[in-house]
């Protein structure tokens, strides 16, 4: 088949799956290449699979390649051949991947797989492997090249060489296509349009990294991008694929991060999509209790199958190669540990130890970030898992799953649980806040108020403070001000920086007229301050994963819905104290047990009047006196304002 021209693979009889030695327009596999394909450790299968446009012996077209073990023939059907099965057919080989050139495809075209599954029937699926795809709701894969010139060399070098785990990460969370909308009729900005609008605002608020709601191509708006149809494919919704690379570049060169939410864990039942790719299950398990999820009406991945495991390990590294992501948030970790996940007896298949956990799937995570941190040092991973499975966030040579961090979904319950409680009643469940340092250092957390706590009813954040009008923003700001202050990297969803009083809906964009409000710009305002404060102070970044950076100064003040802890940096070079006052009484000369003797600088006030707030507070400082309190030899008295908190810098 080597001496063959382009032309001659356009067959029409039943393909040849005989091995030859260099034919036209196929896959030729290295050694290493056959060694990863073995493990199910092949990470770059994006530049073998998939559409990849070019020249063959002086002819201009595309090579295809596919995997679909179980076809009886394959063909692409585009606008060439009149979207006809048969026309172009590719060549079947013994490892279950049909290629070929093609000669006169060219970047830009439309095209699909036709598949003839084992029964017959002809099913036309997009490209899993197409690196763009056409905007929903039509289903074609697009021959793309990539010829982007970044220019973000500088942020990639820092990137590389920077500790991540002590410096100050503040996650602003988006979803692109609710954050801000045109005027003039079109449904959604594009990427260009939205990097140089949305940056602006980024950095006025002060953020450190922004992370988006699963751009990955997908067919349904409602599912927020999490059920993905292209794994290498950022939604055309929003543009082309270099809009997308030039929106993650301008925001590098600003020196702010890009994480994207990326979901192994499902996928829809669209028939355009992998499931059921040749007539068999390739990507899912057959059998329902592995390979359908109930809770979502989607497939599961057999994280068991090499194919698959490629096809995931090239996904999270395309991204992180081919756009430069920053860092990766696995969505939904806890679905992919456990086979009775939301599921009753009978409706799941224990595994060969007779347990309940999916143990191909934990290889899988563990593999993931081996090679996302082997290869790409710097970048993040983050995993939203929501039980108590331990060692999430500990490396893999020690048992652990290998994440960067993980989402601290218990602080997220208990303290929203808390702050939603009527202020006279708070002094009945002072240990809900509390309880998170029993276990606060076993894991490195992320502390998230993420979009999944104001939709489906549960209101906007502001909108599920109690109390009146002027009390609902003051517990607003002591919930962020609680949340930066606790040890732990941070994360806000969009619209909550402004007090947005609806809960988000993913078909409008946030309400950006309650800009100029006063209330309102005070919590920006706020928010600004709080990412500030948290870069300018060492003692709010730098330890926030050990207990070398905490300690309780008082946890125990029910009576008065109080709390008081110490933030420390390396090696205790700089003291904070933070004082939180969960009721609306001002509390004058109430003392509290500080370190160090000295004086104690009030370097942030959530009562200060350009928050919206009262303005009591300590004129700036307080001094302490050797009077013992709560267990330290000086105390400061301090004025602490209702529904409010201090944060006091001791001078060294």
């Amino acid at each position: 088949m080597s001496s063959t021209s382009p032309q001659t693979q356009l067959r029409t009889s039943k393909p040849d799956r005989r091995p030859a030695a260099a034919p036209t327009g196929r896959i030729v596999w290295s050694p290493a290449d056959l060694v990863a394909l073995a493990r199910g450790m092949h990470c770059k299968m994006y530049d073998y699979l998939g559409a990849h446009p070019g020249e063959h012996e002086g002819v201009s077209g595309t090579r295809f390649a596919v995997w679909a073990p179980n076809a009886r023939r394959v063909s692409v059907i585009c606008d060439r051949n009149s979207w006809t099965p048969g026309e172009n057919e590719l060549f079947g080989s013994d490892s279950g991947i049909w290629s070929g050139f093609i000669p006169g495809v060219k970047v830009g075209d439309t095209y699909k797989f036709a598949i003839e599954s084992p029964t017959g029937q002809i099913l036309e699926k997009s490209d899993p492997y197409a690196f763009y795809s056409e905007q929903p709701p039509k289903t074609a894969s697009i021959v793309y090249q990539d010829d982007y010139q970044w220019q973000d060399g500088g942020w990639m070098d820092y990137r590389r060489k920077t500790e991540w785990m002590s410096q100050p990460i503040s996650i602003y969370e988006v979803h692109l296509g609710s954050w801000k909308r045109p005027k003039d009729g079109r449904q959604y900005f594009t990427y260009r349009e939205l990097a140089d609008e949305m940056l602006n605002y980024v950095q006025e608020m002060g953020y450190t990294h922004i992370e988006l709601m699963p751009i990955t191509e997908h067919p349904f708006d409602g599912s927020w991008g999490y059920q993905t149809t292209g794994y290498f494919a950022p939604t055309s919704r929003f543009g082309s694929p270099e809009d997308f690379k030039y929106f993650i570049d301008q925001f590098h060169q600003a020196g702010i991060g890009v994480i994207i939410d990326w979901v192994p864990a499902h996928f829809p039942t669209d028939g355009h999509s992998i499931g059921n790719f040749d007539g068999t299950a390739l990507y899912e398990h057959a059998d329902p209790r592995q390979g359908f999820h109930p809770d979502w009406n989607t497939f599961i991945f057999n994280f068991g199958r090499n194919e698959v495991r490629d096809f995931l390990l090239s996904s999270a590294r395309f991204w992180l190669d081919k756009y430069h992501i920053d860092g990766i948030r696995v969505d939904a970790v806890a679905s992919m540990l456990y086979l009775d996940y939301s599921r009753k007896d009978g409706e799941w298949i224990p595994n060969r130890h007779g347990g309940r956990e999916n143990l191909e799937a934990i290889q899988f995570l563990k593999d993931l970030n081996v090679m996302l941190h082997g290869e790409f040092p710097g970048v993040l991973s983050l995993a939203e898992e929501s039980t108590a499975w331990g060692g999430v966030s500990r490396p893999v040579y020690e048992g652990g799953l290998g994440f960067t961090m993980k989402w601290d979904m218990g602080w997220m319950n208990d303290t929203l649980h808390y702050i939603r409680h009527n202020p006279v009643h708070r002094k009945h469940h002072q240990n809900e806040l509390s309880f998170r340092m029993i276990y606060a250092f076993t894991e490195n957390f992320v502390l998230p108020l993420s979009h999944d706590e104001v939709v489906h009813g549960k209101k906007a954040l502001i909108s599920q403070m109690p109390g009146d009008y002027w009390q609902q923003f003051a517990n607003l700001r002591l919930l962020y001000g609680y949340q930066y202050c606790m040890p732990g990297k941070k994360l806000l969803f969009m619209g909550c920086e402004m007090a947005q009083w609806h809960e988000w809906n993913h078909d409008a964009e946030l309400d950006w007229a309650l800009i100029g409000n006063t209330q309102h710009d005070g919590i920006r305002n706020f928010i600004g301050d709080l990412n500030r404060v948290m870069r300018e102070h060492p003692a709010l970044h730098e330890v926030d994963f050990s207990e070398a950076g905490f300690s309780w100064i008082h946890a125990d003040d029910a009576e008065n819905s109080t709390y008081a802890f110490c933030r420390m940096s390396k090696n205790v070079t700089e003291t904070l104290v933070c004082i939180f006052n969960f009721t609306p009484v001002p509390r004058e000369k109430y003392r509290v047990g500080v370190p160090l003797p000295g004086t104690y600088q009030e370097i942030l006030n959530s009562d200060a009047h350009r928050y919206g707030g009262t303005d009591v507070g300590n004129a700036g400082k307080v001094v302490s006196t050797n009077t013992p309190m709560h267990g330290r030899k000086n105390s400061v008295e301090v004025v602490l304002p209702p529904l409010g908190m201090l944060v006091l810098r001791h001078d060294s």
